[in-house]
């Protein structure tokens, strides 16, 4: 996520980017808890809304551009991936 700060040009503030990176860690930690995880869109569904909810809590971006949502769920899919 702090890279994205650096690629769309905006700044948040380290200390509650890291905050932000462990509930996303969590949330999709707990979304992603079933193998069949990734071949499932409701629970893909259901952890999107969960991440921009998260994201919306946190202020997170603190500009509106849609490709740092696409950007974070992409991260947060390939995560759970290849972590398994």
């Amino acid at each position: 996520m702090k890279e994205l700060c650096i690629k769309y040009d905006f700044k948040y503030p380290e200390d509650k980017l890291i905050e932000l990176a462990k509930a996303v860690k969590d949330l999709v930690d707990e979304q992603a808890r079933f193998p069949d995880w990734s071949k499932r869109e409701d629970i893909k569904s259901a952890l999107k809304v969960g991440l921009i909810l998260l994201l919306d809590e946190h202020g997170y971006p603190p500009v509106e551009r849609d490709e740092v949502y696409v950007e974070i769920f992409e991260q947060a899919e390939n995560f759970k991936k290849n972590r398994q």
